[in-house]
């Protein structure tokens, strides 16, 4: 379904190179968040290989740390919008990362899977803010024409942080039986440097129209797209503001329930698909599933989940303003069934080598992050109006944590009962649905601003 783009009748000045360079670097740091939620959601699955040995957890045990976090990504998205309402989107990111250099350090230093959970929980916090915020905020100040790429940017964040986990399993896993404390404390360092680089960045201007300071966000909009497109942009996003109240009942009203199921149900197939289970688990997945292969193959093998998975999200940045995002939802989305197909024969065919069944987990990886990865929180920053767009953005991105803690928390509890192959030929049929879903119901968002794109939903 493919709404036409709506054109305002003055059209807003394109940027220069100067100011895009701007734009570039505080999405940039602001995206350092993302690499804080991949490298802390990832680096559980090195862990607990250790963990497993150490402490001896139960299944329920593993998955309950293993979920942790995602309990509170999951609070921490839904008291998002109240947060970076109320306080803007730059103090509420500052938070976010003092709990993030919080966090890891706890952990590391947990004697108990309890202490270790409740630490890991502390994390999640910081991920469910971060998650909601980063993406609004680099939609709220991008110029339209490279807005994908630059909310992108979160993404690719995140697959760097889930890279960088699983090299540092891998290479500090010769360290000993206490080497999983070191895998968790590192993540400080990149926690100190994001809460520092947050002070060079300026308040959302559209936050700062929405609480009527016109004169600070035209500011911020004339460093970020010069002086003619700043007035065309305030003046903008002023009438577009002015019959939005900004509460609840207006998230749930009849204008804004079909954008808000559209949110949500990317977001919770983004997850119900199935990822979480190769990026928290792999190498329990490998080690324990893939005959012959060590603790250490296991996690080199992750590393290579790793390097697929961010080369797909890069390719992806390139083509999400180009091709548009319904292709590419499709694309990643069908990719992914047909990934996960070729699994589910090579674990019922005996004698299957190991390394096929690797390439198709790979191939799946690199569809879901071409696609499925950066599609969804792209989308969700930007079908919402500038008043209610925190509170939406935080529903749909806590339907995302659902999923995400739902698929976590019963995985090898499914497997037990499904065994793998059922448990994945479960996930490649949810990549069908999601692919007819997006056929049939979400619209285009490409090369529009994002006050048009609020118009077209409106004419729908």
């Amino acid at each position: 379904m493919d709404t036409p783009a709506v054109r305002s009748e003055i059209e807003p000045v394109g940027t220069t190179t100067k100011s895009l360079r701007y734009v570039v670097l505080l999405s940039t740091i602001t995206a350092i968040s993302g690499f804080l939620f991949g490298y802390n959601t990832a680096v559980i699955n090195g862990v607990l290989l250790f963990l497993r040995r150490q402490f001896a957890p139960t299944d329920l045990d593993a998955e309950i740390a293993a979920s942790a976090i995602l309990v509170g990504a999951l609070l921490g998205a839904a008291g998002a919008s109240i947060i970076g309402d109320r306080y803007g989107r730059k103090k509420s990111l500052m938070f976010s990362a003092m709990l993030f250099t919080i966090s890891p350090l706890i952990a590391a230093a947990a004697n108990t899977v309890g202490l270790f959970s409740a630490a890991r929980l502390l994390g999640g916090l910081a991920i469910g803010l971060a998650s909601v915020l980063t993406p609004i905020y680099i939609a709220e100040i991008s110029p339209s024409k490279h807005r994908g790429a630059l909310v992108s940017l979160n993404q690719l964040g995140i697959v760097i942080g889930i890279l960088a986990a699983y090299l540092a399993g891998w290479g500090l896993s010769g360290l000993g039986e206490n080497s999983w404390r070191w895998m968790l404390a590192i993540a400080a360092v990149p926690s100190v440097l994001f809460f520092g680089g947050l002070f060079a960045i300026p308040e959302s201007p559209r936050w700062l129209i929405g609480r009527g300071r016109q004169t600070e966000a035209m500011r911020t909009l004339t460093r970020l797209l010069g002086e003619k497109a700043a007035a065309y942009e305030v003046q903008t996003v002023t009438s577009a503001s002015a019959g939005e109240e900004g509460s609840w009942s207006e998230v749930f009203s009849g204008d804004m329930r079909k954008r808000l199921a559209v949110g949500m149900l990317l977001a919770l197939f983004s997850q119900i698909t199935g990822v979480n289970a190769v990026l928290y688990y792999g190498s329990v997945i490998i080690r324990e599933h893939f005959p012959g292969q060590s603790a250490g193959m296991a996690l080199a093998s992750n590393v290579i989940i790793g390097a697929v998975n961010l080369i797909a999200t890069i390719v992806a940045m390139v083509f999400l303003d180009r091709w548009g995002r319904r292709v590419i939802l499709m694309l990643g989305s069908g990719g992914m069934a047909l990934a996960l197909a070729s699994l589910v024969i090579g674990l019922n065919v005996q004698g299957t080598p190991p390394s096929l069944m690797l390439v198709s987990i790979l191939l799946y990886v690199a569809f879901f992050a071409f696609g499925m990865g950066p599609g969804p929180w792209l989308i969700i920053s930007e079908i919402f109006p500038n008043k209610v767009r925190g509170r939406a953005s935080s529903i749909a991105t806590s339907t995302l944590w659902a999923g995400a803690l739902l698929v976590t928390f019963t995985f090898l509890g499914l497997v037990n009962v499904l065994k793998l192959w059922g448990t994945f030929a479960v996930f490649g049929a949810l990549s069908v649905v999601c692919f007819l879903y997006v056929w049939k119901a979400v619209p285009e968002t490409k090369g529009r601003t994002l006050e048009q794109i609020q118009e077209s939903w409106s004419k729908q």
